[in-house]
């Protein structure tokens, strides 16, 4: 069954919640988060006492003067100047890939693109399409091995390449499964489990406000949420508190905190959130700083999970040599469903479970990640947003919801998503050049 050809849509749909993002913010993670269902609030008046001009500074160099944030507006884009970990846009972008066969079966794909999804387009159009095209889709490993290795000498072992062959590969699955008339996850071994938990990401910069997030999340049947913070270590410690305060001890809370912290103060960070039972501690520090990571983890109680930035085996083999963190978090739309697969295995022989990263993966990438935690025998726990899935969702012709905190196997076959190209092609973007 050959590919006969290879469509890239780069998308940009306008996010329906964006009034409730807080552009203004120091903290950009958290503001993707707002949710404009919730009663709006002026947390700035309800400022605690430890967040006065002369509250305790920790030893980080980084806080030693008062952070500033620094807003620079590039248009679609922004960035926080005062920290420069990461670009975002004002809209939910990817890039879908559809591949066709001689059969006339039709894969979708996605490669996870939250910025400049025309790279993404562009890359397969030019080099994944011709290295692709005609190939049997049951031979997916071997096109994936040689579609990683045909860049090799050119230094692209990470970054926009390595999503642009993962966005073909999920199509080439999704393919596989119509063509067995299976879910993909049976069809690359065998469906573990038949429901898959789901933790939901909330966030903000004060107590009150991400209490209420929280809140909202458990009556929406959430049994797990994920903190993302990013702020400095007491105000870290006093929102997770809020939230443990308001939710109980029976809903399951983990911290992302983006690489906010050097190791010492991660440490001491996640000395002081043990005390509130965490599950675990997200991205403490720098991801290129192995030792650092490895030292974290030696040094804490309460696992760290970290890797949504590592898109293969090869850049993970380290890392579980090493230990460096608990929990391996492969983000599928970077991975592919066949690189997943290749990491939750290797983690398995080193005993670490997989709890999948999504992030700003559309639906798509959402469909791929519940077809990889079904099928893996490691799968810990899977992430997701409440909050932005309907716009996510506005490319699909039926619904594709989780209820009361999970995700049942799809009844239909591959991927188990319909999606409608006329939706697609609304939302595809004129070429940058």
């Amino acid at each position: 069954m050959k590919i006969t050809n290879i469509t890239a849509f780069p998308i940009r749909i306008p996010n329906e919640s964006d009034d409730g993002r807080k552009i203004n913010t120091k903290n950009l993670n958290t503001a993707m988060l707002a949710n404009k269902d919730l009663p709006a609030k002026d947390y700035e008046k309800q400022e605690s006492k430890k967040q006065n001009k002369d509250k305790k500074r920790h030893l980080d160099a980084k806080a030693l003067g008062t952070y500033d944030s620094e807003i620079k507006d590039m248009g679609i884009y922004y960035v926080d100047e005062g920290s420069n970990t990461s670009i975002y846009s004002k809209f939910h972008e990817t890039t879908v890939v559809k591949i066709e066969t001689d059969s006339g079966i039709i894969g979708w794909g996605e490669a996870q693109s939250p910025v400049s999804p025309n790279t993404t387009a562009t890359i397969i159009t030019d080099i994944v399409t011709p290295l692709t095209i005609g190939k049997n889709i049951f031979d997916v490993e071997a096109i994936w091995h040689k579609n990683y290795s045909a860049k090799r000498e050119r230094g692209h072992y990470t970054g926009f390449y390595i999503d642009a062959i993962c966005g073909v590969d999920i199509a080439i699955w999704d393919a596989i499964g119509k063509a067995l008339n299976m879910p993909t996850c049976q069809s690359m071994g065998g469906i573990h489990r038949k429901k898959v938990p789901l933790y939901n990401g909330i966030g903000g910069t004060h107590p009150e406000e991400v209490a209420d997030q929280a809140e909202w999340s458990v009556g929406k049947g959430y049994k797990f949420l994920k903190m993302h913070l990013k702020e400095d270590l007491e105000t870290t410690v006093e929102i997770a508190a809020k939230v443990r305060e308001r939710v109980g001890n029976s809903i399951g809370l983990m911290a992302d905190v983006h690489m906010g912290f050097d190791t010492f103060n991660a440490i001491k960070l996640g000395k002081e959130l043990e005390k509130l039972n965490l599950l675990w501690l997200e991205s403490p520090s720098d991801p290129i700083d192995i030792p650092g990571l490895c030292e974290i983890s030696r040094s804490l109680d309460m696992p760290i999970a970290n890797g949504e930035w590592t898109r293969t085996k090869y850049e993970m083999r380290e890392i579980f040599e090493k230990r460096a963190y608990d929990i391996s978090m492969p983000d599928i739309a970077r991975t592919g469903l066949t690189g997943g697969k290749q990491i939750a295995t290797i983690a398995e022989l080193y005993n670490i479970p997989v709890a999948p990263h999504v992030g700003g993966g559309g639906i798509v990438s959402i469909a791929a990640t519940l077809q990889f935690s079904l099928g893996t025998p490691n799968f810990m726990i899977m992430e997701h947003s409440e909050q932005g899935h309907a716009v996510k969702a506005m490319i699909l012709s039926d619904n594709f919801d989780a209820s009361e905190g999970q995700y049942e196997l799809p009844e239909k076959p591959g991927l188990g998503i319909e999606i409608d190209e006329n939706k697609v092609e609304k939302y595809k973007i004129d070429p940058s050049i």
